[in-house]
């Protein structure tokens, strides 16, 4: 008997070869200098910038489940009687979408899983929209040379909402179709032009067979697609002007303090990812969304009682129920108050927002370039401008819902709407005064601490009898034992003694008893020694890149900053 004995390649030998092909490549296309350059860039670390990756997070997500949906789902209008496992419904006739959607609820492995965890990453990509446009806002990181990514991103808010009612449109259910009708009636209220574009959208008059198809290639073709196209651009723009950071020790107008894209920043982006899908699979495992089969397929004659859409378009849904109806005549034209509320209202407010840095600028005359962020209450008038349209869209939102107040809490659907339209005058110029004062104070105790110190806690007595309170002088005290005081500079002032570390640093350990000091020590000295070897390495390889493009020695070194 004879053995045939099959070579192997050892991992050096593979490793060689690797360098070997990539050494070619770079004699030809020379990508390892930029490639370099990139994989060194520097990302600062602070909580709020997840907000944006958890938007980018959301949307893979969302083409994932969305593709994996649209290999079962068909948008057609045709007639079909359903015969699925869904006993409420056998038998019953409904067009060819609801019964595919039906189909993935109940009949396709994992499709109603997939469906739930679609449309909360619905939510939560519009969510994290939101919340990191109101940390760009109240923040100041829309300022010079930010203003197209902020345009860019409130374009982003408006077609990802157009995404999202397209999408929860679709089944075809007594829901959605409510909704359609809604759109189908704001389009008519247009003037001049709301009749052809009504149909023109729906094919003939509402609900007509053509407006599901129609919604359906605009929900996976279009819209996606432009919506990647805009997330390259933001994405490439942050890359590529750099990312803003918080005032620190440091950190100036022309650096970026933090950690390279590889490997730390790439490790924890991984790691939250992973995070966020394990989470957001649980949202889609356990908690029901959407149940369509309990609203039935869509019938003109019929209306879903307590239909609200998400809030995402809810808020829009609120400025038409407390409107008044207000018409105005022209000619042989009549504008409804429809328009007004809505089809007029919801372009000028994302035509505002897109344009506030530029208001801005007009005002406060800030022709500066900035990459220092600002706190909220150094900027007064912004974040009580930014609270007062909060407060402005929290009462739409609430007041889209004013019929199921009215129904659980047994009052008159009528006073809830003039609830509704008193807030919407009185609430928001109330949340500006308190905003505006709440800064004011934040500032003045900003200033007491750095001016008198910390406060201790320890009372005591002078020769006269006075009773005082011991300050810890941030800057210690002068010759006559006064406290030194220190100017703002935009970060936070501690105010208590333990964020001076009086208490000591803190150590690792578990929950309950902490780690060895041997072993503590051994980590921090191993840790040091790593970032000091890892600063020579890379100033050794700057020095090289200075050597080979003839330029004097003189580079900083790029560990923390770029």
């Amino acid at each position: 008997m004879s053995s045939i004995t099959t070579p192997t390649t050892s991992g050096g030998g593979l490793a060689a070869k690797a360098g070997e092909a990539l050494d070619e490549l770079d004699q030809r296309f020379h990508p390892a200098a930029g490639m370099r350059k990139q994989f060194n860039k520097v990302f600062p670390t602070h909580w709020s910038f997840m907000l944006g990756e958890v938007a980018l997070y959301s949307f893979i997500v969302l083409l994932l489940t969305g593709t994996y949906l649209g290999l079962f789902f068909d948008p057609s209008m045709v007639e079909v009687t359903y015969n699925g496992p869904f006993t409420n419904l056998r038998g019953l006739g409904m067009s060819q979408a609801y019964n595919s959607a039906l189909h993935i609820s109940f009949e396709v492995r994992g499709g109603l899983f997939v469906r739930q965890v679609h449309h909360w990453a619905a939510l939560l990509f519009v969510a994290a929209m939101f919340a990191h446009m109101f940390r760009t806002y109240f923040t100041g990181a829309f300022r010079k040379p930010r203003e197209t990514n902020w345009v860019i991103g409130v374009v982003l808010i408006l077609i990802g909402t157009f995404e999202g009612f397209s999408g929860y449109s679709l089944p075809d259910d007594l829901l959605s179709g409510t909704g359609l009708r809604i759109a189908s009636g704001i389009t008519l209220s247009v003037p001049v032009i709301g009749t052809w574009t009504q149909w023109a959208l729906f094919g003939g008059e509402f609900p007509g067979t053509e407006i599901i198809p129609r919604l359906y290639i605009i929900h996976v073709l279009l819209l996606p697609g432009i919506l990647l196209a805009l997330i390259a651009v933001h994405v490439g723009l942050v890359w590529y002007q750099k990312h803003t950071q918080f005032p620190g020790q440091g950190r100036t107008e022309n650096n970026v303090v933090g950690v390279r894209i590889l490997p730390a920043f790439a490790a924890k982006g991984g790691a939250f990812f992973a995070v966020f899908v394990g989470v957001i699979g649980l949202m889609g495992g356990l908690f029901q969304i959407n149940p369509i089969w309990n609203f039935g397929p869509y019938n003109p004659a019929h209306i879903s009682a307590g239909s609200q859409p998400d809030f995402y378009m809810g808020w829009s849904d609120g400025m038409a129920r407390l409107f008044p109806a207000w018409e105005l005549v022209l000619g042989n034209y009549r504008i409804p108050a429809t328009f007004w509320a809505t089809a007029f209202f919801l372009p000028v407010i994302f035509v505002l927002a897109g344009a506030y840095p530029s208001i801005e600028r007009k005002f406060t005359k800030d022709n500066a370039r900035h990459n220092l962020l600002q706190r909220p209450r150094d900027v007064p008038v912004r974040t009580s401008l930014g609270v007062m349209g909060i407060a402005f869209y929290m009462v739409l939102l609430i007041s889209s819902a004013n019929d199921w107040f009215a129904y659980f809490f047994n009052i008159s659907l009528n006073a809830t709407t003039w609830m509704g339209r008193i807030g919407l005058l009185i609430l928001p110029p109330i949340a500006y005064w308190a905003t505006y004062r709440l800064c004011l104070g934040l500032q003045r105790s900003d200033r007491a601490v750095l001016e008198h110190g910390i406060e201790t806690g320890i009372i005591k007595r002078l020769p006269h009898g006075e009773f005082i309170e011991v300050h810890q002088p941030l800057a210690g005290v002068d010759a006559h034992g006064h406290p030194i005081p220190l100017a703002y500079q935009g970060a936070p002032v501690p105010k208590k003694m333990n964020q001076l570390g009086m208490a000591g640093a803190p150590v690792t350990g578990s929950l309950l008893k902490p780690d060895p000091v041997v072993e503590t020590a051994a980590l921090a000295k191993g840790r040091a020694e790593e970032a000091a070897a890892e600063n020579e390495l890379h100033r050794g390889s700057e020095q090289r890149e200075l050597e080979q493009a003839g330029r004097p020695d003189g580079g900083r070194p790029k560990d923390i900053t770029d």
